[in-house]
């Protein structure tokens, strides 16, 4: 709170420079600081909090100043009239490219770059070669401009003031909210975040909306400042460059940082704009940036606010079990996890056969096979990581088969990994309060987080929150991954082989924290190629072999049929 005052604050102290008589070159240098601090905060909007490295940002720009110098300089629409149809034309280029684009999962990364970077060169093309632009340009100079001030200087500068304050509340609003915690789950791993209840299509679409759409608005309004348009100026390379290059430098995960570096790059820029030491000064600039970036790689803004906050102290105290039995008490009713002739294919190899089974509320299934067997894929099945070929997974009356994972997230299915995958750049506790927040518990931020310390204790990981995953060992990552997935308030539980790796106390531990998961009537799918505690543990033995069920039944019952020994130890074993 004290942050959104102290930016208003700022807002309304630099809104009335215009009034004392600012000289017209400070209030042009002023206006070129606010339009990069809002085109770069709004690049990081989509590009630093989820992590899709966009050089597209040129292409919404563009859209937005060519729209104003049509519906202006061609039509006769007001000035201000025409930013909001700027805003819109961006922001629905942006939905359109993103509802294909966010579908397909290789569209990630490097190529999602290189794509957005080729929408601004189609874009160009098409404004080129049409009676948008056409060649000559188009001029805007005997377009009205309204006086918001004495002085058009002072009229530009309020306008990208006003922009750059409603762009920083934005991301500062975004920042601590539901969206940006699924933003910043999606930057770390996405696929995660979608298992975890995130709703990672729309929320990415809501992002690049919001980018573009600012963007939009920031080209709509220095069109009118530089009077005349043309494509090669309009959509050169310099916005997504620079854009880049200040989001990074001052901290793209922070709300505040790409206003830092846009700030900083302006001012280095300027300060070298004539005379014979020009050339070398702005070399030094780049270089200084260039260090800048290699040994700040968080940027500016995180890293002095590290600084400043010194070693993390110890977290707060909880009251454990009242948090525990709260949860327990609000956790939907327990329902049966059936699978019924469940198939899986990859390419032409077939990783799933035809597989049944079931596992009631209060039960430990365990599921065994060698090493390829389909454990995993069924795990991926049941979680909707992956879609079935055929047949149905239900939880009680719910069909699971064909939503998207976070919907199954939200029904109280919940799981660990084989090999942990907690969200990178979140703490231990952050972790845990995602899942909080987005499976079927669905609790408010601070509710979540006093959850989240409730079962990092259940964990013994509570002396452990402020811990980031990279500073834990590999126990406490198998165990943070089981508080994660209690957190969401669980119906199921997708185990995958959360022992591997553990010596025989920290097995024990996690032994004894399963049992008591399972006295909270929570339905156990528990994957493990571990013998001892598959026999200690288990209520139920499912053996997979080549996607196929080969055995089901007790646990040593199971383990003792011919074709598991066979599989396992040969045919010169059976008896």
């Amino acid at each position: 709170m004290r942050q959104a005052i102290g930016l208003l604050a700022a807002g309304l102290i630099l809104a009335m420079l215009p009034l004392v008589g600012l000289p017209a070159f400070y209030e042009s240098f002023l206006y070129l600081v606010f339009h990069w601090v809002a085109l770069a905060t709004s690049w990081s909007l989509l590009s630093g909090y989820a992590g899709y490295f966009s050089f597209g940002h040129g292409a919404f720009f563009g859209a937005g100043m060519y729209t104003v110098a049509t519906l202006t300089a061609g039509l006769g629409a007001p000035f201000l009239a025409a930013l909001p149809v700027a805003a819109v034309v961006a922001t629905l280029l942006s939905l359109g490219i993103g509802a294909v684009v966010f579908r397909v999962k290789r569209l990630r990364g490097e190529l999602f770059g290189l794509l957005t970077l080729a929408i601004t060169f189609v874009l160009a093309t098409i404004v080129l070669n049409t009676r948008l632009d056409g060649g000559p340009g188009v001029y805007l100079s005997n377009v009205p401009l309204p006086r918001l001030v004495a002085s058009p200087t002072g009229t530009f500068y309020l306008l990208a003031l006003g922009l750059a304050v409603l762009t920083l509340a934005a991301a500062y609003t975004i920042t601590s909210s539901r969206l940006g915690l699924g933003l910043f789950a999606i930057h770390d791993d996405e696929d995660v975040a979608e298992v975890e209840g995130v709703p990672t299509f729309a929320y990415k679409l809501v992002a690049f909306a919001l980018s573009a759409g600012i963007a939009g608005v920031a080209g709509g309004i220095h069109a009118m400042y530089v009077s005349y348009l043309t494509v090669p100026d309009t959509f050169s390379i310099t916005v997504p460059l620079y854009v880049v290059l200040m989001s990074v430098l001052g901290g793209a995960r922070h709300w505040l940082g790409p206003a830092v570096g846009a700030a900083l790059i302006t001012a280095s820029l300027y300060a070298f704009t004539g005379g014979q030491q020009a050339i070398l000064g702005r070399a030094v600039v780049a270089f200084v940036l260039i260090l800048i970036v290699l040994l700040l790689p968080e940027g500016l803004v995180p890293a002095v606010l590290r600084r400043a906050r010194g070693q993390r102290g110890r977290t707060a105290d909880v009251a454990v079990a009242p948090i525990l039995a709260a949860a327990g008490a609000r956790t939907e009713a327990p329902a049966t996890l059936d699978c019924r002739d469940v198939w899986r294919a990859f390419g032409g190899i077939q990783a799933l056969r035809g597989v049944s089974l079931s596992v009631a509320p209060g039960e430990i299934v365990a599921l065994v096979g060698p090493n390829g067997s389909g454990k995993t894929t069924l795990i991926n099945v049941i979680s909707g990581h992956h879609a079935a070929d055929r047949g149905r997974v239900e939880l009680g009356a719910a069909t699971l088969t064909g939503r998207p994972a976070h919907e199954i997230a939200g029904l109280g299915v919940s799981r660990t990994y084989q090999i942990p995958r907690p969200f990178a750049h979140f703490s231990a506790l952050d972790n845990v309060a995602l899942a909080a927040t987005f499976g079927s518990a669905r609790c408010a931020p601070a509710e979540a987080r006093a959850e989240a310390r409730a079962w990092l204790e259940f964990t013994g990981l509570g002396r452990r929150a402020a811990a980031l995953p990279h500073e834990l060992n590999l126990h406490e990552r198998k165990f943070l991954e089981l508080a994660r997935a209690l957190a969401g308030r669980p119906r199921v539980i997708l185990l995958d082989e959360v022992l591997s790796g553990l010596n025989p106390g920290e097995i024990a531990s996690a032994v004894h924290l399963i049992r008591q998961i399972r006295e909270r009537g929570v339905a156990i799918l528990f994957v493990e190629h571990l013998m001892r505690a598959v026999l200690e543990l288990s209520d139920r033995v499912v053996v997979l072999n080549e996607g196929e069920v080969i055995a089901a039944g007790g646990p040593r019952e199971a383990m003792r049929a011919a074709r598991v020994i066979e599989v396992y130890l040969g045919k010169a074993h059976v008896a």
